[in-house]
């Protein structure tokens, strides 16, 4: 999956702060994409109104013909980018649980044990528990992983341009 288009689902999950969207817009305009109100985005200084970082976004991936997906997607993407991230080693079973940033509607039976194992994780998880909790967590994200027909092309941040 592209990086811009990863950056989309991400939008729209909110795991994109609008203050990260200015530098986004510059790597993207780096990267060969161009659009004005990517321009404009790039040239915003990080602290500017988020209502307007976020219109200019949407409005650049629009003259980019880069679609915003709707929010089940998005959630399901974002389920599928921790599972992958904890399968692959590159987020840590607690970054899982820190990671759900909205709320997802899962579609298959991986996605519902995945969303389940990891909305268990709370700070006040009993030090004796997080074993086990963690070895579930790694195998629903394995299962996961495995049925998914999402991508391996996701990741949890857009900065990150592969």
């Amino acid at each position: 999956m592209d990086w811009l288009q990863n950056s989309a689902w991400q939008y729209v999950a909110e795991v994109l702060r609008p203050e990260d969207l200015p530098m986004l817009a510059a790597h993207a305009l780096v990267d060969g994409h161009d659009s004005p109100a990517l321009r404009e985005l790039a040239g915003l200084p990080r602290r500017s109104d988020a209502a307007e970082v976020r219109e200019l976004y949407v409005q650049a991936l629009s003259e980019l013909d880069v679609p915003l997906p709707d929010e089940e997607t998005a959630g399901r993407l974002l389920l599928v980018s921790l599972a992958f991230g904890l399968a692959q080693g590159e987020l840590s079973p607690r970054e899982v649980g820190d990671g759900l940033s909205m709320t997802v509607t899962a579609r298959t039976e991986e996605e519902t044990q995945f969303l389940s194992v990891a909305a268990e994780y709370s700070e006040w998880i009993e030090p004796d528990d997080l074993p086990a909790w963690e070895r579930e967590l790694q195998a629903a994200a394995q299962s996961l992983v495995a049925s998914t027909d999402l991508g391996p092309g996701l990741c949890v941040s857009a900065s990150r341009h592969d």
